[in-house]
């Protein structure tokens, strides 16, 4: 479906334009953007909220990897001369090079297809961050929000929540783009915490740990971890091995890989957030 811009929404790009005046008002009242704001805008698409966002900005930074849409974007805010398009991949850029005097703001409607990776890749750069508005998948909202014993609880729930405080703020129709997505979207905020409250000893230890667990999420804790814990060591936790890993908080998942990385006593590999 075109719009009025004739930009064809990509499918591969996973693009569906924000449009609805409502939505997008609502949307801008959340991110409460401030003259002075480092703001970067993930996917500006044809502009709607990079429109209302220059508007009380005008050094608003936007990553775009559509270079269809980069004409259209320098047309439409040709008045603005501070606005800068970054023609990259999100997926691949490095947000921390935008940091200059102070952190940044990241807001997006992100495609779905992309939106898990991306989330870690952004977690990875938390601390260049003050705060993160997103449109997603409603579902994907639900993960990030879970906690221990919801079905949606998981690897990206307990990630994000290791890195930031998760605010889910409003749910979103397919109305309010063009073309029509096939499923609810939600807006979330994301604020990483000044002070991680459960710090592991090391990251990637922590996320293995995590994906093990959740790659069997289904068995007891003895059997998902069975293959890096022993019953032993989880009792010596105060750990229950007969839960599942869904029972598990985030400080428990800590503590183990806490044991595991002292047990092993060699460093680790660099504190990245893997999405695999």
């Amino acid at each position: 479906m075109s719009n009025k811009a004739g930009h064809q929404a990509r499918k591969r790009f996973g693009q569906n334009f924000l449009h609805d005046p409502g939505t997008i008002e609502r949307i801008i009242r959340a991110i409460n953007p401030k003259p002075d704001d480092a703001i970067v805008e993930i996917g500006p698409g044809l502009g709607a909220l990079t429109e209302e966002i220059l508007a009380v900005n005008p050094r608003l930074q936007v990553v775009e990897l559509d270079r269809d849409l980069i004409p259209v974007l320098r047309t439409k805010f040709f008045n603005y001369p501070e606005f800068r398009i970054h023609e990259a991949d999100a997926l691949k850029f490095d947000f921390s090079q935008l940091m200059v005097d102070r952190p940044l703001r990241i807001v997006g409607n992100l495609p779905y297809n992309i939106s898990t990776p991306l989330i870690f890749h952004l977690l990875s750069q938390a601390g260049v961050v003050q705060d993160m508005h997103f449109m997603l998948q409603k579902e994907v909202v639900q993960r990030m929000a879970a906690v221990p014993g919801d079905n949606n609880y998981g690897r990206l729930g307990i990630m994000t929540q290791y890195f930031c405080r998760v605010q889910p703020l409003f749910e979103v129709g397919p109305g309010a783009f063009r073309p029509a997505p096939k499923v609810d979207s939600a807006i979330v905020r994301l604020v990483p915490h000044k002070t991680l409250p459960h710090p592991a000893k090391d990251l990637a230890t922590l996320q293995a740990v995590v994906r093990t667990a959740f790659n069997a999420r289904r068995k007891t804790l003895r059997k998902a971890l069975g293959g890096m814990v022993s019953v032993e060591q989880l009792q010596s936790l105060g750990i229950n091995d007969g839960l599942r890993p869904e029972n598990l908080g985030l400080a428990d998942y800590v503590a183990i890989a806490d044991l595991l990385f002292e047990e092993k006593g060699a460093a680790s590999p660099a504190n990245e957030v893997s999405d695999d």
